[in-house]
């Protein structure tokens, strides 16, 4: 586990919004057909790269749901059914979860405990990413993707 300063992400991609307990079957299948669609988004900084993007809490309908994109250079366009967000600079705690996507939630409780630990502040109102390096490149049920938590 690390601490991370990360600079402005201004992502392309599909808003997921569904009950809680679907996000882990909907949340892969929106990035199946991100993927699909990859052409059409303009200045992809890294197509390999799949950025997931939410914040964490249910605070407001803006605000609500899982973003599943990939970075651009500058927004310019955002294709019909796509939607585009920024997400600021920020410091992040991260740590990396290697395993099937439906563990993700024990990783996220290493990674809070850890933040505990620590003496960090979790930002649960801020934009928070998982970054996935070789997208497309795991299987079904092992992923590996850094999960970057908001701190301060």
């Amino acid at each position: 586990m690390k601490i991370v300063e990360l600079d402005a992400k201004k992502l392309v991609g599909i808003r997921v919004v569904c009950p809680g307990d679907q996000y882990v079957s909907e949340i892969p299948r929106a990035a199946v057909h991100l993927k699909e669609r990859l052409g059409e988004i303009k200045e992809v900084v890294n197509p390999a790269r799949l950025i997931g993007a939410f914040v964490a809490g249910d605070f407001s309908e803006e605000e609500d749901g899982y973003w599943v994109c990939v970075e651009v250079d500058e927004v310019k366009e955002v294709p019909a059914g796509m939607v585009s967000i920024v997400v600021p600079g920020q410091k992040y705690a991260v740590l990396r979860h290697t395993g099937p996507h439906t563990e993700i939630r024990n990783s996220y409780k290493k990674l809070h405990q850890w933040i505990a630990d620590n003496q960090l502040e979790r930002l649960p109102r801020s934009w928070h990413l998982e970054i996935t390096e070789e997208w497309g490149q795991e299987g079904i049920n092992e992923i590996v993707t850094d999960l970057y938590d908001t701190v301060r």
